[in-house]
């Protein structure tokens, strides 16, 4: 007799509420509200990549269906781009443009590993890599990492003893989300070896690449070409997170497959999305500039605020904070931030090693929202 219907295990075990599971409180909010636990900008996107800057008659086709790889006229400056930014050796054949990082990223993963494979995630990670590892029946293992380690010897050491047999894969994310660390070239050059050595693919969250306030961004798939695929996203690097745009490069054999994984998902990234993107990507260099100095100023801001050291890229600061935390838990100290008006995501949706965490977003509200927020978050924790 076949089973009663019920939703699949690995999907009931999902969180719903990924980035905190008390918003739905905000609407019982009173006064002003600081929404710090989201990823995203305050900016619009540069004014010639906005959805009411284009037209029909100049881009006939744009409410249509097109290639699914990406459409020509984006897909050639990404090439372009690849080659001489990142050093990448990039052909137009090895570039997907995707539904965002995300679709990138779970198009990767769902073409790379076979159910109870296993990928290394190094934590504390972008609150989403976890879910759609579980979703695609393949297993999370958490490397604790960003806030452990202190050299390439370290790092590999981190890394080394977490792999297995089923081992297919090590996720990394520099500039990261949620710590603000930079992966420094050395470090990464190391786990390459060791990816190399113990012959895993190498996946490479890269859409943070244009934030980077001290040291410098370094794409490991320069150095591993051979097993490397590097995501980038339109959605953090111009501000465009509603249109949907991400893209991929890495060996033809392997893309060709993660292709086959977005056609049957997404089928293809939104048209009209990827024509502004095209835009952004030629036209919008200051705007990207002006972002990161605003991004920039606000993280220093936010981090000397609550006793942090600054960050290193992203948009994001990740600060413990077990020694406030009562018999409520977590759930608690989250609960008294709504009823200060701010939202922070709890540190547990970015690792289980990190359950006394919280993360929070500088980029989200206009600088001087985000400032307000965060003093609140402050006075919260018992840093003023």
């Amino acid at each position: 007799m076949p089973r009663p219907p019920r939703p699949a295990s690995a999907v009931a075990a999902m969180p719903a509420a990924v980035f905190s599971p008390v918003a739905h409180r905000l609407a019982e909010a009173r006064g002003p509200v600081f929404p710090l636990h989201v990823g995203d900008t305050w900016m619009e996107p540069w004014s010639g990549a906005r959805m009411e800057s284009l037209s029909t008659q100049e881009n006939p086709g744009m409410h249509r269906y097109c290639a699914t790889q990406g459409i020509p006229q984006l897909l050639d400056p990404l090439v372009e781009k690849l080659r001489a930014r990142n050093g990448l050796a990039a052909e137009p054949e090895s570039v997907l443009v995707t539904g965002g990082a995300t679709a990138g990223l779970a198009a990767t993963i769902g073409a790379i590993a076979d159910p109870g494979d296993e990928v290394l995630i190094l934590a504390p990670f972008w609150p989403l890599i976890r879910g759609i590892t579980r979703a695609l029946r393949a297993t999370p293992v958490e490397v604790p990492f960003y806030d452990r380690v202190d050299s390439a010897e370290a790092a590999l050491e981190a890394v080394r003893q977490h792999v297995s047999e089923r081992t297919v894969a090590l996720y990394l994310s520099t500039p990261s989300n949620p710590t603000g660390r930079v992966i420094p070239e050395a470090w990464l050059s190391a786990l390459a070896g060791l990816a190399r050595d113990e012959d895993l693919w190498l996946l490479s969250d890269e859409v943070y690449e244009d934030y980077v306030y001290r040291g410098a961004h370094f794409s490991v798939g320069a150095v591993a070409p051979e097993r490397t695929i590097s995501v980038f996203s339109f959605s953090k690097a111009y501000g465009m997170a509603g249109n949907r745009v991400g893209y991929l490069t890495g060996p033809r054999a392997i893309v060709d497959e993660i292709h086959k994984m977005g056609v049957h998902s997404v089928y293809h990234a939104p048209t009209a999305g990827q024509v502004a993107a095209r835009a952004a990507l030629l036209g919008a260099g200051e705007w990207v500039r002006d972002a990161c100095e605003a991004y920039r100023r606000a993280g220093e801001d936010a981090a000397g605020v609550l006793g942090l050291d600054a960050p290193e890229g992203s948009m994001f600061l990740f600060t413990h904070v077990g020694s406030v935390l009562d018999e409520r838990g977590m759930q608690g100290l989250l609960e008294d931030c709504v009823d200060d008006g701010v939202l922070v995501a709890p540190g547990a949706s970015s690792g289980a090693a990190y359950a006394d965490w919280v993360r929070l977003c500088y980029s989200c509200a206009p600088p001087e929202s985000v400032a307000e927020g965060v003093r609140r978050l402050a006075r919260r924790l018992g840093r003023t």
